[in-house]
């Protein structure tokens, strides 16, 4: 049943399509934003350390819904499984109103300039589609300060030497220092390294009605119960419902994008809250649903001018699955370290994002979020008893003497690692699920050795008395920083989408989250995918005014 017309549909409520709904909605477009996820509060998603975004253990807090929404995971040995949103290898991110930034742990960076220009600045590397982005650091600099202003973002690198120019501070101060940014920083500056306080999406004072950061242990993986912690859900969602031009519509899954016999997008259908089916039209389609889903959209959407799919006539569309390596080091210490003050993150160094001798980049590294005892669990020292009275005594001794110093490895895009549209296997309501296969690049795994080793000699500086290191392994890469199914370039032989992250081929279909990533830096990509959602939206913006995008 077609409903009413409306100037844009918005597919996916996360960092990229909340903040496109807001902008098109206050400039005048009538837009509907629609939603696989629920409206959650933190009241929902309870404080329970065996059920949040991160251990899923008894299933997401923060969806998707574990039963209707199965994927194929592939090895590298073409072995086949179905997977579910509580498995690792599901690479899940949460499907909500907000998407990810109601229960991330809300690190704000800005990419540096050079990740924007990898393959100038590295040049070529065999097995890897590494390449530069159709668009610059500059490009994008107004649009980060406008997501740090208008979202909210504490934090403080004027000790960062490394980072891109800014025009304006950042609008909060950071959060008092941790017990562990204690014992790390003055660690960090002996080795001659510049620490510097994390940039992150959290109120560190009373911001724009919403109180301050109660600094619970109950940060990353779960939703924030007094709103300190800044996410779509919370900022320009309602700002666009309140303008009266944007309509929310929750638990409606998406099938297919809709296109006309001279290859445009005319609207979408979709499963609605009761499974009918709807088609909701359009002028202007815009696919938000993060890195996996929006490839799997694409891919799904398929007609006689377009048999294998939207903006898949080169077959590029799902193609490059990229997320982070975390790889770093970890230490035990005589004195209690832990201080129970969240979120914990804090500190971090860029001094290894570029320049590191025989490598094309690196990667930022920091002090973790609390790890909840469950999380603890995972990164004992090895040989150290999982389950017993050997295991309660390490955790009873040693949980909070434990320190970590860690990051995001900058991955090197491979052609290979990729989602497609499953042939046999199908969701809930009939759509062919994400079928994801391919590996990291053997270069992504050195670079995150690499790191391992720079963060030992701080954790060691720092006065441990037992470190060990993580490295980085083999497998698909993906999880809550997935990125690239969808890149952007000039070229559209080898890319997506364009500068302003249109289809190349349809000129009023858009692609707007992290999968236009061309690589995913070395730091944590919100606040990428939200600058790009402005830089977008503008651009959506004044083409509707040009032309209605007829």
């Amino acid at each position: 049943m077609a409903l009413p017309h409306r100037n844009a549909v918005v597919i996916g409520a996360g960092a990229g399509g909340g903040i496109v709904a807001k902008e098109l909605a206050a400039a005048g477009l009538s837009v509907v934003l629609i939603e696989r996820g629920k409206w959650y509060s933190a009241f929902d998603c309870r404080k329970d350390d065996l059920r949040n975004q991160r251990t899923s253990i008894l299933g997401s807090s923060s969806g998707p819904d574990e039963q209707r929404n199965p994927r194929v995971l592939v090895d590298a040995n073409g072995r086949e499984q179905i997977v579910y949103p509580s498995q690792g290898g599901y690479n899940n991110n949460a499907a909500c109103v907000g998407g990810g930034t109601l229960t991330y742990g809300a690190m704000a960076w800005r990419f540096m300039p050079q990740d924007f220009r990898m393959r100038s600045t590295y040049g070529a590397l065999e097995g890897s589609t590494l390449e530069d982005w159709p668009i610059t650091y500059d490009d994008l600099e107004p649009y980060y300060e406008k997501a740090e202003w208008e979202i909210g973002v504490s934090g403080g690198d004027a000790n960062n030497p490394f980072k891109g120019p800014r025009k304006k501070r950042l609008p909060m101060p950071p959060l008092d220092p941790t017990n562990e940014m204690k014992i790390l920083r003055p660690a960090a500056g002996k080795l001659g390294l510049h620490p510097f306080d994390i940039p992150m999406l959290r109120n560190s004072v009373p911001y724009n009605g919403r109180q301050a950061c109660m600094r619970c242990r109950w940060c990353v993986g779960f939703a924030c119960e007094v709103n300190a912690k800044n996410g779509t859900q919370n900022t320009v969602i309602p700002t666009a419902m309140a303008t009266g031009n944007c309509e929310l519509r929750t638990e409606c899954m998406v099938k297919e994008i809709q296109t006309d016999s001279k290859g445009r997008a005319t609207g979408v259908a979709y499963f609605d809250a009761n499974d009918s089916l709807r088609e909701q039209p359009a002028d202007l389609v815009v696919v938000s649903c993060c890195a996996i889903e929006s490839a799997r959209l694409l891919l799904n959407s398929k007609t006689k001018l377009f048999p294998n799919g939207l903006g898949n006539r080169h077959d590029w569309v799902g193609r490059n699955l990229q997320g982070h390596t975390y790889t770093g080091a970890y230490g035990l210490f005589e004195n209690v370290a832990y201080d129970d003050l969240g979120p914990g993150a804090g500190i971090a160094v860029s001094d290894y994002n570029h320049g590191n001798p025989g490598l094309k980049g690196g990667g930022m590294l920091c002090n973790e979020f609390i790890r909840l005892p469950i999380q603890a669990i995972g990164i004992a020292p090895p040989g150290t008893p999982r389950w017993g009275k050997g295991h309660k005594d390490y955790m009873r001794k040693w949980y909070r003497r434990c320190v970590s110093f860690r990051g995001p490895t900058q991955e090197m895009p491979v052609f290979d690692s990729r989602v497609q549209a499953d042939p046999k296997v199908k969701d809930y309501w009939g759509i062919p699920v994400a079928r994801m296969s391919g590996d990291k690049h053997p270069h992504s795994i050195e670079i995150g050795n690499y790191m391992a080793e720079k963060a030992e000699r701080v954790v060691k500086e720092a006065g441990a008395i037992l470190t060990w290191k993580r490295g980085g392994g083999k497998g698909l890469s993906g999880g809550q920083h997935q990125a690239g199914t969808c890149r952007m370039g000039y070229d559209p032989k080898a890319s997506v989408v364009d500068k302003y992250c249109r289809v190349h081929e349809i000129d009023n279909l858009f692609v707007v989250d992290g999968s236009v990533h061309v690589n995913n830096g070395g730091f944590n990509p919100v606040l990428n995918i939200m600058a790009i959602a402005y830089w977008a939206s503008e651009h959506m913006v004044k083409t509707w005014k040009g032309t209605k995008f007829r």
